[in-house]
């Protein structure tokens, strides 16, 4: 159980929204770039595993092309990801739109990272455990390394932060947190590390 739940959803919704409005010139600026270079559709949308497992909506903006071969099948990642692509990746520009997610209950600003839903029954019961609270625009595992980190590190870090909130001291995790991850979006932005996993474009599935 998360200790002082209502606080941790007042400091979303005050956060959330807050970002919202001021970031309105950052996202209209995206959103225009997007749909000049690759058309529409300016977001990308994807169900996730939500807390307890159930389905949420996400919205990114697009940072692949539309391409496929003669067959018609999607051609691989490397190959979608153009140069501005790989910009809004590297600048985490792509993962503002979640921050509507943030306001309606959906998400929170910091949690585990949400994950497709083909993935849920591959949890192990320790793994599992980053079900239990609402998925993050941000969390343990994105200032540990990102998808620079192996998955079992990584859900390993998603189930030691879910440990972390049943103590008193969590918001101050969350504070680190927050202020850790507007350091690393810099440091990713130049040097690209942690965007996708080594020997990936973007990161590899997970297969426990």
């Amino acid at each position: 159980m998360i200790c002082f739940p209502w606080l941790k959803r007042l400091g979303d919704v005050v956060i959330a929204a807050t970002a919202l409005v001021l970031l309105v010139p950052v996202l209209a600026a995206v959103w225009i770039t997007v749909r000049l270079v690759m058309g529409r559709p300016v977001f990308f949308q994807d169900l996730r595993a939500g807390k307890d497992g159930r389905p949420i909506r996400i919205l990114k903006f697009r940072s692949m092309r539309q391409a496929v071969d003669a067959a018609g099948r999607p051609l691989p990642d490397a190959e979608r990801l153009g140069a501005f692509g790989k910009f809004l990746r590297r600048s985490s520009l792509d993962e503002l739109p979640q921050l509507v997610s943030v306001l309606v209950g959906d998400m929170s600003v910091v949690g585990p990272r949400p994950l497709p839903l083909a993935y849920v029954p591959r949890y192990s019961p320790r793994q599992g455990m980053r079900l239990r609270v609402r998925p993050g625009l941000t969390g343990w595992a994105q200032i540990h390394g990102r998808n620079g980190v192996d998955w079992p590190e990584r859900l390993e870090y998603d189930a030691h932060y879910v440990d972390m909130l049943s103590h008193w001291y969590w918001p101050l995790v969350d504070l680190w947190i927050i202020v850790s991850t507007a350091f690393q979006v810099v440091w990713q932005a130049v040097s690209g590390r942690g965007v996708s996993a080594p020997g990936s474009a973007t990161m590899q599935e997970f297969r426990p």
